[in-house]
C-alpha cells in the first residue's frame, strides 16, 4: 500500500495574482492556463489587476517534463495516451518526456464539451470532444516557447524550429530544451486562438502512430488504484444492502458485529448498514454478524418471467412514437412477405474487474475523495448537497479505474455518496468503502431488460417496404440530470437509438417505445441503447434477406446506398472475411453493421457447431470507421475488447430476478467470457480524414447479431433471445 497525504485546504478559484505566484515560483516552469477550446485570453501572464480563471491542460517543468492534465478518466481505454498524443503533436514534444495527470473536479474548466457544463467520461466522447481542445493547448504552449526563445536569442520567431522537445535556430546555431525556456515562456503573452496554426494532417508525427501508452505501472504494481490508497488511521467500510429493491432497514442489532475483532463502529445510512473496521476482512466478518430486520412492505417482488410476460403484452400495443416514416401499418398489410419476431434481452451487470470503491475524508474544511472518478460533476454535487457543502469544498482526486463500462458514472452517485455519508459520520477519519463483487452484482445498477417486437415486410420484388418496431424497457434517463433533453414526448432517446436511427432505405418505418417503471436500478451500459437495438435490427435484416432469397451482405449494401460510411465498412469486412467462400461442415458465417457514437462498425462472425449441440465463435473480422485514427493500436485494442464484452452478453451473461431478489452473485453464476473462449479477431481501420469519433463502445453492438446470424446460417434456427442457446 502506498501512503497518500490529504490535500491542504485550498480555494478552487485562482486569481491572476495567485496564478503568477504559481508560475514564478523557482523551478515551477511553465503552467499553461487557458479557457479552451477557442476563448484564449490574449493577455500577458505578467499583467496583474484582473481575475483570471485558468483552465490548465499543459504544465512544463524546468526539468523538461511535460505534464498533460487529463479531464477524462483512464479506465483502460487509452484516454491518457490519446489526449497526450494530441498535445504532443502540436507541441512537438519528446514523447518520452510526457506525463499524464488526472485533472481536478471543476466543470468550469474541465467540462466535457459534448456534455455541456458537466465534467465526466462516457459515451465514447473523450477523443471526440477533446480533439481540437487538446491540440490547441499544445499549439499554444509551443507558440509561447517559441516567443521565449525568440526574445532570448533576439531572432525572428518564424525562424525557430521545434522538434522532439528542442527549439533551435539554424542561422545562429542556438538551441534549448523546453525546460530551459519554461520560466521565460510563462511570461509571454498567451496567443489568440485565431493566430494559431494547427498542423496539416500530412505533417503529423504522432497522430496516427501506435505510441507507447502513458497509463504505465499496471503490470508492476506502480499504477495507483483506489484499493492502493492508504491514509493514516483509515478505516474500511462495507455496507449491508437490502435483499430486495425498495426494502429498507426496520431494525438492526450490531452487538455481535461490534464485538468482532477489528470492528470499530457500525453506522446506518439511507442505503443500509455500514460496518467500519481496521481492514477489509474484519469489516466483512463484522457485516456477516449484523442482525438486521428488513422492512419489505414496499419491496419489488416480481420475477423475471413475470416481467417478461408484462413486457410482451405491452409490445402488442402501440407506444410512444420515436420515428414515423410513411405508413408502416398499411404497408405491412399490403406486403407480399412479412417477417415477425419478438426479441428478449435480460438485465446485465457491468461487472468491471475492479468493483466499486472510494476513499473519503470529511473534516471541518470540506470533503476529499480518492477514486477512479468517472462522473466528477454528478458526484461532486451529490456529495456537496448531502453534506451541506459548496461543490468547490468537495475535492476529487482522479485515480486509475479497473474498468467501468458505465458503472462508475452512476447518475445517483450511489457508491461515492455512500462513502461520503459514512465518512461524515466519522469526521476526521478517512474511510475506504469497498463493494464486494456480490454487492455490485446484487445491489448495483443494471443494463435494463428489454423486449422488442419487430414486423417487417417485403414487396413482390423482395425489397423491404415496411418496418414496425416496438421496444419495451425501463428508461435510464428518467430521474437523472439528463432527463430534460433525453426524454421527449415520452421517448427516451437512449432506449431507441440504433432503431430510430436505422439507416436502411425502408419507405415506411415506425419505431415505438414503452418505458416501464420498476424499482430495479438501471443505468447506461457499454454502448447504451445500441447494446440491444443492434441485435434485433440486424437479425431481422438477415431474416428479410433470407426471405428475399438474397445474400445478406448484398441485401444490406443495396439498402445502404445513401450511407457511404456504413456501405464502406460493410464491404471491407466482407472482403477481409472472404465472404462467400466455402466453410467447413457445421460452420456458419454471419454479418452485422451498425453505427453508434458516430462510428461505423461491420463485423463478420464465423461459428462452428459441434455434434453435441454446443457451438464456438471461431473468428471475427471487423471493419471500423472512427474518423481520423489517433492511435491505431489503441483502436484495435478497444474494438477487440468491445467484441469480447459483447460476446459475454451474447453467449453467457444475464441477471435474473426471483421474487424480486437478484439470483446471480459472482462470476461463477454471472458468467463473462474467458480468454480461452475468445475468438481470433481481425480489426481493419478505414482510412479517414474525418474528425475522430468513439471506439470504446461501438465494437460491442454488432457482435451478438453477427453471431446469431452465423448460427442461423449453420443450423437454420432463428435466434431471438440473449444469451444465445441452440435448440435441442
Amino acid at each position: 500500500m502506498r501512503r497518500i497525504t490529504p490535500s491542504q485546504p485550498r480555494s478552487h478559484s485562482t486569481s491572476r495574482r495567485d496564478f503568477l505566484k504559481l508560475i514564478t515560483t523557482a523551478g515551477a516552469g511553465l503552467t499553461l492556463a487557458m479557457n479552451l477550446p477557442l476563448a484564449l485570453a490574449a493577455e500577458s501572464t505578467a499583467a496583474a489587476g484582473v481575475d483570471f480563471e485558468p483552465n490548465a491542460f499543459v504544465r512544463i517543468g524546468t526539468d523538461g517534463r511535460v505534464t498533460v492534465l487529463m479531464k477524462h478518466l483512464e479506465m483502460g481505454q487509452g484516454t491518457f495516451t490519446g489526449l497526450a498524443t494530441l498535445v504532443a503533436e502540436e507541441l512537438d514534444a519528446d514523447w518520452s518526456a510526457l506525463v499524464a495527470e488526472g485533472a481536478p473536479a471543476d466543470a468550469s474548466r474541465y467540462n466535457n464539451l459534448l456534455f455541456g457544463t458537466v465534467q465526466g467520461t462516457g459515451g465514447s466522447t473523450a477523443m471526440a470532444n477533446s480533439f481540437m481542445q487538446m491540440r490547441t493547448a499544445g499549439a499554444t504552449a509551443r507558440a509561447m516557447l517559441v516567443a521565449a526563445a525568440a526574445k532570448l536569442w533576439k531572432v525572428p520567431a518564424a525562424e525557430i524550429q521545434v522538434s522532439q522537445g528542442i527549439l533551435s535556430h539554424s542561422a545562429s546555431g542556438k538551441s534549448a530544451g523546453f525546460g530551459e525556456l519554461a520560466e521565460l515562456a510563462a511570461q509571454q503573452p498567451i496567443p489568440d486562438a485565431k493566430s494559431l496554426r494547427l498542423k496539416d494532417p500530412a505533417d503529423f508525427a504522432y497522430i496516427g502512430q501506435s505510441l507507447p501508452r502513458l497509463d504505465r505501472g499496471k503490470t508492476d504494481g506502480g499504477a495507483l488504484f483506489t484499493q492502493d490508497v492508504q491514509l493514516e488511521g483509515m478505516l474500511t467500510a462495507l455496507v449491508a444492502h437490502p435483499p430486495r429493491f425498495g426494502a429498507s432497514v426496520q431494525h438492526y442489532d450490531a452487538t455481535k458485529a461490534l464485538a468482532s475483532p477489528g470492528v470499530v463502529d457500525v453506522v446506518q445510512i439511507p442505503s443500509g448498514i455500514a460496518v467500519l473496521a481496521k481492514d477489509f476482512w474484519s469489516a466483512k466478518k463484522g457485516r456477516d454478524l449484523l442482525d438486521i430486520k428488513w422492512d419489505q412492505s414496499h419491496a419489488f417482488m416480481a420475477s423475471s418471467d413475470e416481467m417478461l410476460r408484462e413486457y410482451r403484452a405491452l409490445a402488442d400495443q402501440p407506444g410512444a412514437v420515436a420515428r414515423a416514416d410513411g405508413d408502416a401499418v398499411s404497408a405491412l398489410a399490403s406486403a407480399t412477405t412479412v417477417v415477425e419476431a419478438v426479441f428478449e434481452m435480460p438485465y446485465l451487470a457491468h461487472a468491471p474487474m475492479e468493483p466499486m470503491n472510494a476513499v473519503v475524508l470529511v473534516n471541518d474544511t470540506g470533503c476529499e475523495i480518492w477514486n477512479g472518478e468517472q462522473f466528477q460533476s454528478i458526484d461532486q454535487n451529490a456529495v456537496a448537497s448531502a453534506l451541506d457543502l459548496k461543490p468547490e469544498q468537495v475535492r476529487i482526486n482522479m485515480l486509475f479505474a479497473g474498468g467501468s463500462f458505465g458503472r462508475r458514472a452512476n447518475p445517483q452517485a450511489d457508491y461515492v455518496l455512500e462513502a461520503a455519508l459514512i465518512a461524515n459520520a466519522k469526521r476526521g477519519t478517512p474511510v475506504k468503502l469497498v463493494w464486494t463483487r456480490e454487492d455490485d452484482t446484487r445491489a448495483g445498477h443494471y443494463r435494463p431488460m428489454y423486449v422488442h417486437k419487430v414486423r417487417a415486410g417485403l414487396d413482390a420484388s423482395g425489397k423491404p417496404i415496411a418496418w414496425e418496431q416496438r421496444i419495451v424497457g425501463q428508461s435510464i434517463m428518467k430521474g437523472t440530470a439528463f432527463e430534460s433533453y433525453s426524454i421527449k414526448d415520452g421517448v427516451d432517446s437512449t432506449s431507441v437509438e440504433g432503431a430510430s436511427t436505422l439507416p436502411y432505405q425502408i419507405p415506411n418505418l415506425q419505431v415505438e417505445l414503452h418505458s416501464v417503471d420498476h424499482p430495479v436500478p438501471v443505468q447506461w451500459w457499454r454502448s447504451v441503447g445500441h447494446s440491444h437495438t443492434a441485435f434485433s435490427t440486424e437479425v431481422i435484416v438477415d431474416e428479410l434477406a433470407r426471405a428475399a432469397k438474397q445474400d445478406p451482405v448484398d441485401f444490406r449494401l443495396q439498402l445502404l446506398s445513401q450511407h457511404p460510411r456504413h456501405h464502406a465498412v460493410l464491404k471491407m469486412a466482407a472482403e477481409k472475411a472472404d465472404w462467400g467462400t466455402k466453410l467447413p461442415e457445421g460452420w456458419g458465417r454471419g454479418v452485422a453493421v451498425h453505427e453508434s457514437f458516430n462510428s461505423f462498425v461491420a463485423q463478420v462472425a464465423e461459428v462452428s457447431v459441434q455434434e453435441n449441440g454446443s457451438f464456438k465463435v471461431e473468428r471475427v473480422v471487423c471493419a471500423v470507421d472512427c474518423g481520423l485514427a489517433i492511435n491505431p493500436d489503441i483502436i484495435r485494442a478497444q474494438i477487440e475488447g468491445g467484441i469480447g464484452f459483447g460476446l459475454s452478453a451474447a453467449l453467457l451473461s444475464e441477471i435474473t430476478l426471483n421474487e424480486g431478489q437478484v439470483v446471480q452473485s459472482n462470476f461463477h453464476d454471472f458468467q463473462v467470457l474467458r480468454i480461452n473462449q475468445m475468438p481470433a479477431i481481425e480489426v481493419h481501420i478505414m482510412p479517414s480524414a474525418e474528425a475522430p469519433t468513439g471506439v470504446g463502445e461501438p465494437g460491442t453492438p454488432p457482435i451478438a447479431p453477427a453471431v446469431a446470424n452465423a448460427l442461423s446460417a449453420a443450423t437454420g434456427q432463428r435466434f431471438q433471445r440473449l444469451p444465445l442457446k441452440l435448440s435441442s
